[in-house]
Order: C-alpha cells, then structure tokens, then sequence
C-alpha cells in the first residue's frame, strides 16, 4: 500500500492556502477598489501597447538635456530630470512610461487608502480614487515625458502623511521631504510648505514642534538647490524665469496707457487691446514677442529683471485686472467641454494621437534628439501601433472628468461643512475638518496657475485626487484626533 505524504505544493492545499476566509474576506471588502484599480491597470497596458515608447511633449527636452547634463534649468526645476536619470542605466523610454503609469496607479491607492483609514465607505473611497484611474487624460499625461505625474503624486503622498492619526516629528519631517521633492519638481508646490505647516499647528492646537521640523525639512533641500543654481548663474532663486511668466500673465490685461511705464519699460508694451492679443504664452516663446526680440536670451538675468519689473507695475497699476484675469483663467478649468487652449499645438498633446507626433519644438531640435537618443541608445520616434491606439482614442472620446465636475467636487465641501455647523453638530464631532486640507491643497494648485502663468489642461490633473478626498472625507465620518 502506497504512503501518501502530505506536501504543501499538493492543488488542493494550494487553492486552499490562496483563497483562505481572511484572503476572501479581504477581497470581498476591497472589491469596489479592485474593479476600479484592474480596469485602470488593463488601461495602461493597452496604452502602452498603442503608443511606443512614450508621446513626447514640448518640455521633454529640457528635462532628457538636465537629465544627461546635470545643471539647474533657467525655466525648470531638475526633479523631474533627476527621475528620469535614476532610470537612465536602462536605456528606455517605455520604462519611465511604464514606472509613470505605475506612479499614476499609486496615487489611486494613496487616495483609496487615505479615505479607508478616515472610515470612509469601501465603495465611496473607490469613488474617490476612479477619476485618477480611469480618467483617459490622467492616463494619456502619464504617458507623456513631463514632470506632472510625479509631481502629483509627491503631493498625495504629503497630504496623506498628514492626515495620518499620530503626526510625530518623523512624520512632519517626511511631509515636509515630499513638500520640497514636490517643489523641485514643480515650483508651484512652494506655497504647500506654508500651507502643510498651517495644517499641522492647526491640529497641534498652536504647538509649533511639528510644523517647525516640516518647515525645516522642507525648507533645507529647497535652500540647497538654491544654492546650487546660484553657483551656476550667480542668480537668486530656484529658476531664472519667474519675472518673465508673470510679465506674459499681465500681457493678458495690461494697458500702458494707464500704467504710463517709463521709456525702458515701455518696449515690453503691446498697442493691441487685450481682447485681441494672443494666449499668454505667446509672449515667452513668440519669435515676435516684444520679450524675445531684447538682446540676449529671453530669460538672462537682464531680460528676467525688466520683465519682472513691468509685471510688478502693472499689477499695481490694474489690480482688479489683473483679479479678473486670474479668474477668467480659473474659469476654464470648469467648462464642461474641453475647447482648444491656448493653441491648436499644446492641445493636441493632451490628445492620443493618430498620427506620429513631430518632434518637441521649445529645445533646439538637434540637440535635444541628441540628447534623447543617448538616453534611448536607439530611435525616440514614437510609434502607433493598432488596434491598441485606436481603443485609448475611442476611450478618450467618451471617459474623462469634465470641468464642472470638478467645480461641483470642490464646492460640495464646504457645503457639507457649512451644514453640519448649521445644524450644530459639527463642533461636538472630532475631526471633521479633516476634508480641509485635501480641498485646500486642491484648490491652491488650480489657483496658483492662473495667478502666476496661464491656464493649462495639465496643469488641472494634479488637483483632481486631492479634490475628490476631499470630497469623501467631507461626506464621511473622519476620525483625525489632534496632535498631542
């Protein structure tokens, strides 16, 4: 009679040990998100099958040169190239494509996990985490070799560190950690830095040790690079272009027949009404912008400064212009359509192509394929390739998040708030303010755009996670003790 022994690797006892009570149990409470999250997976794959390597954009360039040839940019921070050269030793395009769709998966989970642990609902924390999911726009700007992904998700992360339930100084000093990683990535995410520190005295009831080592931690990196682009260009700042984007905002309203500049000012003006006068843009990157035709490049300390001087007088001169302005561009991250801003170019890059796109035009050509080609070793031209491009396009056509979708996300907020306060509940129920900084931070990154630049359909992605947390927590039943 033959012994049968008992092996761990029988089928039997291996179905067994996968799918266990508690492993069922697991599933069966995450199954919501599990849907959400394998579609949003099975999406970027076809993505990635469609569209090879990678869809460059009019900044990729800059950041493949910075990369390969590590200096700060005049115009961009390098963290974004820093992430991209810790992948260079692979050589492939497709793998920083495939590691920013991984990235874009992670903020879904972040969000997921964020709005779980503050006792949200397992099909409401999905909800939450489905626009940065299945969002074809999300899905097509991972695909793209631009810092906005990254930036994003080093955003979510610092909001849910501070949302965790206990915040000690180790905490508070990896907040402020993705605050600077964010802020080196994006310089928008420098205002966050006061805005987290604000957060976190607010929970500790006054007490400044935690928001001091966020500050600290958060300051000191920002501080180093400074120093470091210093010793490049002999210049203050993070980037050399912050006089030169504000200028371009203010061509959108300024009027020199009220700010009356003097004669070394006046060759910024333009004699067109505002109403007639091109996208803010235009006035950096124009060959017949009255910026780039000075002597030298666009953005030398010389042409930084004369630009940032006008900016400052017409912002003292028209300042409900200039409000109003901000809120026009503010504006179009709320329609309900997507139309064409502010060029039929820029556009099309948020677009799945059909057609192989040419070349990124703001580097020079030759030495920014150089460079790209050295980082691939091998051709950068992407490649379509059906039927998996057509699928995403068709896709595109009918998921995305419209604008007024967002608009009704972030004002349910404070709606919500304002209710409970009316009904006086809300005073004797610990942590519900907790939807406040997610909408906060939301806000802030839609604003500072508008304020300080222009309006631009990327520019909207990052905001959507932390708006839609929001949205969640405000609904919900959160628990966010303060800080003891």
């Amino acid at each position: 009679m033959r012994e049968h022994r008992w092996s761990p690797w029988a089928p039997g006892r291996a179905r067994e040990h996968r799918w266990s009570p508690e492993v069922r149990n697991r599933a069966r409470e995450h199954r919501w998100f599990l849907g959400v999250l394998g579609l949003g997976a099975v999406l970027r794959v076809i993505t990635m099958l469609g569209y090879r390597p990678a869809i460059w954009f009019p900044d990729s360039y800059t950041y493949v040169v910075t990369a390969l040839k590590p200096r700060p940019d005049l115009v961009r921070p390098a963290g974004y190239s820093m992430f991209l050269r810790l992948l260079e030793p692979l050589h492939s395009f497709a793998l920083v494509a495939l590691v920013q769709h991984l990235v874009g998966l992670g903020i879904g989970v972040l969000v997921y996990l964020a709005a779980r642990r503050l006792r949200a609902s397992g099909w409401a924390a999905a909800l939450a985490s489905a626009p940065v999911l299945l969002d074809a726009y999300q899905i097509e700007l991972e695909h793209l070799l631009v810092s906005d992904t990254l930036f994003a998700a080093l955003v979510v992360a610092a909001v849910l560190l501070a949302l965790s339930r206990e915040v000690t100084r180790r905490t508070a000093c990896g907040i402020g950690l993705l605050v600077a990683a964010a802020t080196l990535t994006r310089t928008v995410g420098l205002p966050l830095a006061a805005l987290f520190a604000g957060w976190l005295l607010y929970r500790a009831r006054g007490r400044t040790v935690v928001a001091g080592v966020m500050l600290a931690a958060a300051v000191l990196p920002v501080l180093g690079y400074g120093a470091w682009f210093h010793a490049t260009y002999q210049r203050v700042g993070l980037v050399g272009a912050n006089g030169v984007f504000l200028y371009s905002k203010t061509m959108a309203f300024a009027d020199c027949a009220v700010m009356r500049p003097p004669p070394d000012l006046a060759v910024l003006c333009d004699p067109r009404p505002p109403a007639e006068r091109p996208p803010s843009q235009e006035y950096i990157w124009s060959a017949d912008a009255p910026l780039v035709r000075l002597p030298g490049i666009t953005f030398s300390r010389e042409n930084d400064a004369l630009a940032g001087r006008f900016a400052s007088l017409a912002l003292r001169s028209q300042p409900l212009d200039y409000l109003g302005s901000v809120a026009g561009e503010l504006a179009r991250s709320f329609t309900w359509d997507r139309p064409v801003y502010p060029d039929a170019e820029v556009y099309g890059y948020y677009e799945f192509p059909a057609e192989p796109p040419p070349p990124p035009g703001r580097y020079p050509a030759t030495v920014g394929a150089e460079f790209a080609q050295r980082y691939e070793r091998g051709p950068i031209g992407t490649e379509i390739v059906e039927p998996y491009a057509g699928w995403m396009r068709a896709y595109q056509d009918a998921v995305r998040l419209p604008g007024t979708a967002l608009l009704a996300i972030l004002v349910a907020p404070p709606v919500l708030a304002g209710l409970r306060r009316w009904r006086r509940r809300a005073a004797r129920e610990s942590g519900r303010s907790a939807w406040a900084l997610p909408w906060a931070v939301a806000l802030l990154l839609l604003v500072m755009p508008a304020a300080t630049a222009e309006f631009d359909y990327r520019y909207v992605l990052p905001a959507v996670p932390v708006a839609c947390l929001a949205l969640v927590l405000a609904a919900g039943k959160p628990n966010l003790p303060n800080i003891p």
